[in-house]
C-alpha cells in the first residue's frame, strides 16, 4: 500500500430511528441497509465499505440501542455494543432535541469504553428545527461528553453527507486496504433479499406485527435463461398475525411480493421469480434455538 493511505473502522450507533441506516446508504450511494418508519429495523450489524484512491472507510451500522424486552432485543443490543470495542471512530447519531434519558444512557455507554476511540456527535434531521435552536443543543451535549466533533446534518442532504465523510477520512490512521475496491458490503445476496422482504412487510403492517416478522431464504436457484428463482419463509409469532400479513384474498402479501421483487431485481440486475410462505413459529424472539436457526448468534 502506498504511503499516506488511510483506513479504519467507523461504528454508527444511536437510538432506534435516529437515521443510522439512512446515513450509511447516503454515504455509499447504494442501499445496503433497509430503512423503514419503524424503530428497531436493523437487527444485525451491517458493514458498508467506502473506498477511494486515498482511503478506505469500513462503516459498521449497528442495531438501535434500546431497552430490550426479549432475547432477540438483548442480542441486538449486545451486537451494537460489541461493535464499539474495535473501532477507530464512533458516530453517535441523535435526533434534534435536547438529550433525554435514552441519549444520556448512550453517552454513559461511551464513557465505559476502555480504549477511547474518537467520538463524533452527529445531530441528524437538523432541517426539522430552527437555526437558533442548534447552538443551545450543541452546548447541552458538550456538557455531557467531550466529543471530538459535533456535526449537525440531514442524512438525506448530499452536502452534509460529504462533510461527514471528509471529516472521517482526514481523521483515520494510515493503514491497509481491508477489502477489494469494488466491495461495498460483506452481506450476502441472501441476507439482502431477506431484509428487502422484511422491509416491505414492516411498512405494510401495523402495531406489533412488524417486530414479530422474520424472513428466511429457503431456496435460491438460477435457470438456464438467467432467471433467479427464490422461495422464502416469513415467520410470525401468532396465527392472527399470519392473517394480517396475507391480507384479504392474499392481497397484502401479493403487494409486498411485487414491491420486494422489483427492488431485488434492481439489486441483482436479473429477473426474479419469488414464492413467499407465511409460517407461525410461536415465541421465536424468545427461543434461543429458533434464533440460532435464523442466523442470530
Amino acid at each position: 500500500m502506498t504511503n499516506g493511505f488511510r483506513s479504519g473502522y467507523v461504528s454508527i450507533i444511536g437510538r432506534p430511528n435516529a437515521g443510522k441506516s439512512t446515513l450509511l446508504n447516503s454515504i455509499l450511494g447504494e442501499k445496503i441497509s433497509i430503512v423503514t418508519s419503524r424503530p428497531q429495523t436493523t437487527r444485525r450489524k451491517i458493514t458498508g465499505i467506502l473506498t477511494s484512491g486515498a482511503y478506505q472507510i469500513v462503516f459498521v451500522d449497528t442495531p438501535g440501542i434500546h431497552k430490550p424486552r426479549h432475547l432477540l432485543g438483548r442480542l441486538m443490543v449486545k451486537e451494537a455494543t460489541a461493535a464499539l470495542k474495535h473501532t477507530d471512530i464512533i458516530l453517535l447519531m441523535v435526533l434534534p432535541h435536547m438529550p433525554d434519558h435514552q441519549d444520556k444512557a448512550l453517552i454513559d455507554l461511551l464513557k465505559k469504553i476502555p480504549k477511547k476511540p474518537q467520538v463524533y456527535l452527529v445531530i441528524n434531521k437538523i432541517d426539522l428545527i430552527k437555526k437558533a435552536e442548534v447552538l443551545p443543543l450543541i452546548d447541552e451535549y458538550n456538557k455531557l461528553y467531550r466529543f471530538d466533533a459535533i456535526i449537525p446534518i440531514s442524512a438525506l442532504n448530499s452536502e452534509d453527507v460529504v462533510l461527514v465523510t471528509d471529516k472521517i477520512a482526514k481523521s483515520l490512521p494510515c493503514g491497509p486496504k481491508y477489502y477489494p475496491d469494488d466491495m461495498v458490503t460483506d452481506q450476502t445476496e441472501k441476507q439482502l433479499v431477506s431484509d428487502i422482504i422484511r422491509e416491505q412487510l414492516m411498512e405494510a403492517t401495523q402495531e406489533e406485527v412488524p417486530h414479530s416478522i422474520a424472513v428466511e431464504v429457503l431456496t435460491w436457484s438460477e435457470r438456464e435463461d438467467g432467471l433467479i428463482s427464490i422461495s422464502c419463509n416469513i415467520y410470525v409469532e401468532r396465527a392472527g398475525q399470519k392473517g394480517i400479513i396475507i391480507g384479504k384474498g392474499g392481497q397484502r402479501l401479493k403487494a409486498v411480493a411485487a414491491y420486494a421483487r422489483e427492488e431485488i431485481e434492481k439489486m441483482l440486475g436479473r429477473k426474479v421469480f419469488m414464492e413467499l410462505w407465511v409460517k407461525v413459529k410461536e415465541g421465536w424472539r424468545t427461543d434461543e434455538r429458533a434464533l440460532k436457526e435464523m442466523g442470530f448468534k
